[in-house]
């Protein structure tokens, strides 16, 4: 059976208020931070297949995307990129989720924009949420920063509880930025989460990023760290660490990306406590109103 521009796999099944969760490579997945927590949810949801673009090659350069040649049992084959869907049980049961591990298209975005949001539509997604990684001018020795963005009161409070900043980039994007313009539309809460990585590490698994990425989630869905993910991002520490302590060049630069990272901590504190000191308390607003009430009384006598 056929949906857009995918091929559906086997019994469809029934998706209890699904939360889609999406990944885009190569745009923002900078160290595979966020291919190494979806691969985590879906490990841990147990995911299942679902679905697969049925032509691939309509919507992705094979001479920049390669396919890739293996063998296995003695026999060889050859694995053609794709984007794959695939769903899985919250462990809490609350609802499902649905993994969409997507490629960035060369051509056609807009039909490929168009099946995604048919398959939501299909499986009745209540959000879509997609996590990532970017590299930054943070220093490893301090919280990376996740920033981004959520439409949807249920959604923006989540997006609170995850301790991400309010994105302001403007700038170049992504046509799968669509989907979360149209996913609004269809009624569908969106979000954005996008762990900031340190320029200077380049790792090609930042379990650094994935944790904390992994943190943001965990706060909003209620699971629990993985402890394997943990130990590697402490490991990637100290030996970041090791490195500073052997390269006077390298210490310099992280010590300056430290003070700039303090200084904005602290200017980002003095705003919020700007704007929480303008808040009048409810007495006091209380009162203003009296006084309002009271002096268009006498304007009127």
């Amino acid at each position: 059976m056929k949906l857009g521009a995918f091929q559906l796999e086997g019994r469809l099944p029934v998706l209890k208020e699904p939360h889609a969760l999406a990944i885009l490579r190569p745009w923002v997945d900078a160290g595979s931070a966020g291919t190494l927590v979806f691969s985590w949810l879906e490990a841990r949801c147990k995911a299942k297949p679902l679905a697969h673009l049925a032509r691939p090659g309509e919507f992705f350069d094979f001479t920049r995307y390669r396919p890739n040649i293996y063998w296995h049992e003695g026999q060889r084959g050859v694995s053609v990129p794709n984007t794959y869907i695939s769903y899985g049980r919250h462990p809490s049961r609350k609802h499902d989720f649905l993994f969409l591990d997507l490629l960035e298209p060369h051509a056609f975005s807009e039909d490929y924009v168009e099946s995604i949001l048919k398959l939501l539509g299909r499986f009745g997604a209540r959000r879509y949420i997609l996590i990532g990684s970017m590299y930054d001018f943070v220093p490893h020795t301090r919280p990376l920063p996740v920033t981004g963005a959520a439409l949807g009161e249920q959604a923006a409070q989540d997006f609170a509880k995850s301790g991400a900043q309010v994105s302001d980039y403007e700038g170049p994007t992504t046509s799968l930025s669509l989907v979360t313009v149209h996913a609004a539309g269809m009624g569908i809460e969106t979000m954005t989460l996008i762990v900031h990585l340190p320029q200077y590490t380049q790792l090609e698994e930042d379990y650094m990023g994935a944790s904390r990425l992994m943190a943001a989630l965990g706060a909003i869905y209620s699971l629990p760290l993985d402890a394997n993910y943990i130990s590697k991002a402490a490991n990637q520490v100290e030996q970041l660490g090791n490195i500073m302590a052997d390269d006077p060049q390298v210490k310099a630069v992280v010590e300056q990306l430290e003070a700039h990272y303090d200084t904005q901590v602290r200017e980002d504190q003095s705003q919020a406590k700007k704007e929480e000191e303008s808040h009048l308390s409810p007495g006091v607003e209380k009162f203003l109103r009296e006084m309002e009430r009271r002096f268009r009384q006498g304007q009127s006598s």
